[in-house]
């Protein structure tokens, strides 16, 4: 029987078994963050865990830093998109409000990686790299936000980016000491949500002079 063009289409957005075993290695070096810590993980504790060799672990991974560096990229590249989606309603109040949530279920799934990515952004480059780029592209999604909710587009301390600047950085810190501590991440999304909204949607109009 010939091949069709959806047979071909599948075959290639099927995963490969280079692209699986890949997977599986970001997987579990992400598991390891939690059992037992980035300082404990090394790459022989990954390539058993695998069922890999070393040669075939260098094969798709340089070191072990390469690994967390591409765990945080996976990790915040999901983050991105789910901020893109929270704005698709289009009205302001809803889309923070569905940015902050999807924020906190992104601590509560990934809090391991987003706690190392916070922590080793000073000492690997790669990670601040992915790190920083997904707090600028937050901050460019909300600020679009705020722009349509009334705040100045300009480039003053009150403008809308420079007030959704700060909040994203405050957010990242609220979630980064909730993830740590064992704050509740539902009582800090709300305490977010109620700090946002009340800079951005409900901030009064200065008065006339």
């Amino acid at each position: 029987m010939p091949e069709t063009g959806t047979t071909r289409a599948r075959r290639r957005t099927a995963p490969t078994k280079g692209d699986q075993r890949e997977q599986n290695i970001l997987d579990t070096a992400e598991k390891q963050l939690e059992t037992i810590g980035f300082d404990r993980m090394t790459v022989e504790t990954i390539t058993k865990a695998v069922g890999i060799t070393r040669g075939a672990f260098y094969f798709y991974f340089a070191s072990k830093d390469a690994v967390l560096a591409a765990l945080v990229e996976r990790t915040v590249a999901t983050l991105r998109t789910q901020i893109e989606s929270a704005d698709s309603s289009g009205e302001p109040a809803l889309a923070l409000r569905r940015s902050i949530d999807q924020t906190r279920d992104m601590w509560r799934d990934h809090g391991n990686v987003m706690r190392a990515a916070v922590e080793l952004t000073p000492a690997i480059a790669a990670i601040g790299e992915s790190w920083h780029s997904a707090v600028t592209a937050i901050r460019d999604i909300t600020r679009a936000i705020a722009e349509r909710a009334g705040l100045p587009d300009d480039d003053g301390p009150t403008g809308a980016q420079a007030v959704t600047t700060a909040l994203v950085w405050m957010t990242e810190r609220a979630f980064y000491q909730a993830s740590k501590t064992g704050i509740s991440l539902d009582d800090t999304a709300a305490t977010l949500t109620h700090l946002w909204l009340n800079a951005i949607i409900e901030t009064p109009s200065p008065s006339p002079p």
